[in-house]
């Protein structure tokens, strides 16, 4: 093999890295609709009860630095919305959890409907706005209930 052959091979290599790793911050942060009809029980989290109309489902870990921030922008997201909840859990103690969500980082979004069918999810950081369209689009397709 040549120097030239080696620094082409080299070079291949960053140029797919780079791609890679471009298609991959794109991602960050958005909804993603097409979903398999994964339905999530309150008792499945630990909880009590589901959201009336919707539910933010985080999922978090104790070494995640981003978590806490996360937290608190979906609590206010929630308290801004009548019967919307955010719940938080911790994968460091719910490890079946994360394989049974396919969570490959933390954190990771989960929007549920009333009935607890997961129609949105949301890897990394997810943006505030994306978040508040998609509790929205859930919350409008709803029956009126009288």
């Amino acid at each position: 093999m040549t120097v030239l052959n080696a620094l082409i091979g080299v070079a291949v290599l960053l140029i797919l890295t780079i791609a890679v790793g471009l298609a991959a911050r794109f991602m960050q942060g958005r909804a993603r609709r097409r979903l398999s009809a994964q339905i999530v029980g309150p008792e499945l989290v630990g909880e009590d009860a589901l959201g009336a109309r919707a539910t933010i489902l985080q999922f978090s870990t104790d070494f995640c630095t981003r978590c806490p921030e996360v937290h608190r922008d979906l609590g206010d997201v929630a308290d801004a919305r009548v019967g919307v909840t955010h719940l938080d859990v911790d994968l460091t103690h719910r490890p079946d959890l994360a394989k049974r969500f396919h969570v490959l980082q933390t954190p990771t979004t989960l929007i549920l409907d009333q009935d607890g069918v997961v129609t949105g999810r949301f890897g990394g950081v997810p943006h505030r706005n994306v978040v508040e369209f998609e509790l929205d689009r859930v919350i409008n397709d709803e029956p009126a209930t009288v």
